[in-house]
């Protein structure tokens, strides 16, 4: 075949036509590489799940085709690299986005509501006798804090809570004006108990099973 070296036979060899890491991890960017330009269906969204498993199946036949290779050591070394490489862009994208995740908690924690949230269910008697004098918070908490510029922001909080005595999860929502926060509503439900523990209700919210409607 004309341009083509004569050591290169126009099927892959069996020992080469195996599942490429390289295309399945880099996928576009491998197609663009290898002059495999159907790999730029991974671009395309939902066609790209499947995309990125005929690339790893088919990459290598196609990145012989495509490209001219000295000889089955080249082919076999520079996809190689392609593999190593797309293991390291994996890698540092997971471990990216498992930091973020979880620093959300300690970004919540470090909140003057998630502070008065807690001070206030240490405080209470009737916490610490479902809970425990050792009650504790969990690492993992959730919800969400805003704080705008002018000072004004708004913080809902779902936390985990265990003691000696037991566990539960205590819940509130909190407003900023003029920087100041205040409790608006504060409740543990305790597990293994109906009736909520309602620590504070500023805006008469009912409370499902509250033994008082507040």
């Amino acid at each position: 075949m004309v341009g083509e070296p004569l050591n290169q036979p126009a099927e892959i060899p069996a020992e080469l036509d195996r599942w490429n890491w390289g295309a399945f991890f880099l996928n576009w960017i491998w197609g663009i590489g290898n002059s495999t330009f159907i790999a730029l269906l991974a671009l395309v969204p939902l066609v790209n799940i499947v995309m990125i498993f005929v690339l790893g199946a088919r990459g290598s036949r196609w990145a012989w085709k495509n490209r001219t290779w000295r000889d089955a050591e080249q082919f076999r070394r520079t996809q190689r690299n392609w593999a190593i490489a797309g293991l390291i862009v994996w890698v540092v994208a997971i471990g990216g986005l498992a930091a973020t995740i979880g620093s959300i908690p300690y970004i919540l924690k470090g909140n003057d509501a998630y502070h008065m949230t807690m001070d206030a269910i240490r405080a209470d008697g009737r916490v610490k006798a479902a809970i425990g004098e050792d009650l504790a918070d969990s690492y993992w908490i959730g919800g969400s804090v805003n704080v705008n510029a002018n000072g004004s922001g708004e913080a809902q909080l779902s936390i985990p809570i265990h003691g000696a005595k037991g566990k539960g999860t205590a819940f509130s929502h909190a407003v900023r004006v003029a920087g100041i926060w205040s409790m608006r509503l504060l409740v543990v439900r305790v597990e293994g108990v109906v009736a909520p523990i309602v620590l504070v209700n500023e805006d008469h919210v009912a409370v499902p099973d509250a033994a008082i409607g507040i």
